[in-house]
């Protein structure tokens, strides 16, 4: 039999963007857009990104490294304010093994004319295959693959 076990853990991360809150939500929101930084770059495509960004619509995506496990993560959106707030539920799977189960908020508020980004992610980490660490860090590596994104365009 194998050991179950749970831990959970809540972090936030606040950042910065020298862009207007408009322009960091539509990089969230809109399909083009979210694919240019979102998801593992080195990870190979095996599932494309799919995006319904809408309250209700999912969005999923996942990738191997080169020699490495499959992972896989599946949200769905369950509350959009335009322009201020995206609440969403995922679930993150290695080799089809559920690894967590996070609920995330992203709000954005203006900070003159650039945009102050807030995430708040609480996560149920499962088994021990995942922890909020890794994830914690994670995220911050998108949220700098969002401003060279942002930088670029």
């Amino acid at each position: 039999m194998t050991d179950r076990s749970v831990s959970h853990d809540t972090f936030v991360i606040e950042r910065r963007y020298e862009a207007s809150p408009a322009r960091v939500f539509t990089a969230w929101s809109d399909p083009a857009a979210k694919a240019t930084w979102f998801g593992e770059p080195d990870f190979g495509a095996e599932f494309p990104h799919e995006m319904d960004f809408r309250v209700g619509g999912h969005e999923k995506i996942g990738g191997r490294p080169p020699g490495g496990s499959l992972y896989t993560y599946d949200a769905v959106y369950q509350d959009i304010v335009e322009g201020q707030r995206i609440v969403y539920t995922y679930e993150m799977q290695m080799d089809g093994k559920r690894i967590s189960v996070s609920v995330a908020t992203i709000e954005f508020a203006a900070d003159g004319d650039a945009t102050l980004l807030i995430v708040t992610e609480q996560g149920a980490y499962l088994d021990g295959y995942d922890t909020s660490a890794q994830r914690e860090q994670g995220t911050k590596e998108l949220l700098e693959a969002l401003a060279k994104s942002l930088d670029e365009s």
